[in-house]
């Protein structure tokens, strides 16, 4: 059974920091993409950032280019998304998700499988 488990969420006043982590299991996720996404209350899921299988390719979303990082872990079935100088805009449940290839996609609609999401609140 494939699984996704998000964790590292919280609560954090604005300008602070922090790491998001999803573990993956049930299948090799070695080779293929993964990304994260965010949804807000009362706004439609957004994608955040995504990182090919090696990790030599990213793509951010505008909201989080030079304050997120996303990477992988060494055994690849890892990825975390670091969050720095974060915003009250930036309060969201927060999604991992996985393609079943290797190349980076910003759409939701390219990933086959999602986690249950973990939650973050910055507060003003």
């Amino acid at each position: 059974q494939v699984q996704l488990v998000e964790s590292g969420g919280g609560f954090v006043q604005a300008g602070g920091s922090l790491r998001l982590s999803c573990a993956a299991s049930g299948r090799t996720f070695s080779r293929v993409a993964m990304g994260w996404f965010r949804q807000a209350p009362g706004k439609d899921r957004e994608f955040v950032a995504t990182i090919n299988w090696s990790g030599g390719s990213t793509a951010y979303a505008d909201s989080a280019k030079g304050r997120f990082t996303i990477s992988r872990g060494s055994a690849l079935n890892t990825v975390y998304l670091q969050m720095n100088s974060l915003k009250p805009e930036d309060t969201a449940v927060y999604y991992c998700a996985a393609r079943g290839t290797i190349s980076i996609s910003t759409s939701d609609s390219a990933y086959a499988y999602w986690g249950q999401g973990t939650q973050v609140t910055v507060s003003s």
